[in-house]
């Protein structure tokens, strides 16, 4: 008959070698998490790179003037609106429009006007002329790169291919702030 003592050795020795099983496999997967998490990174940071070179040179839209169709001047607020070329929120229901960069701000803007004046989606050719922008394929392109990001955070409908309208509950709020 085996010892009591002998039979608590085994089951330690057993449990030993699992923990240490345990801890070279956490071991292996922190390595693999760590190399994952730069990977991550630096497509987070290409990402950011490649819109910052599409976006529209800022300098070139303020000589350009904002103005809506009407020919009223786009009311501007940096002192709450997010910096420029920040990231573009996943919009829940009640966050304020202020949230965005300005660039973004006048994409809502535009489109609740067409909402308010029933004019229906928007195109990106459209909307360069509504900013007072010459419809040339760069700058048509940097509005629709914006306006494909706001549909991909919600806030934007896509009614029909590259013709935008406010999503339903963005409409309602009416500029948020």
């Amino acid at each position: 008959m085996p010892s009591v003592v002998g039979l608590l050795e085994q089951r330690e020795l057993t449990a030993r070698r699992r923990v240490d099983e345990l801890r070279g496999e956490a071991d292996r997967i922190h390595a693999e998490l760590v190399v994952a998490e730069r990977e991550w990174n630096e497509w987070v940071i290409a990402r950011s790179r490649v819109g910052e070179v599409l976006a529209p040179d800022d300098d070139a839209v303020e000589s350009e003037g904002r103005r809506h169709p009407e020919g009223q001047a786009v009311r501007s607020e940096p002192a709450v609106a997010a910096k420029p070329k920040s990231v573009v929120p996943l919009w829940p229901a009640g966050l304020a429009w202020s949230a965005l960069s300005e660039d973004y701000q006048r994409i809502l803007h535009a489109l609740a006007n067409r909402n308010r004046l029933g004019q229906g989606p928007l195109a990106c050719q459209e909307m360069a002329a509504c900013f007072g922008l010459d419809p040339v394929p760069g700058k048509v392109e940097a509005l629709r790169s914006k306006a494909k990001r706001l549909v991909a955070r919600g806030w934007l409908v896509e009614s029909a291919p590259g013709r935008f309208t406010l999503a339903k509950d963005v409409a309602g709020q009416g500029g948020g702030s």
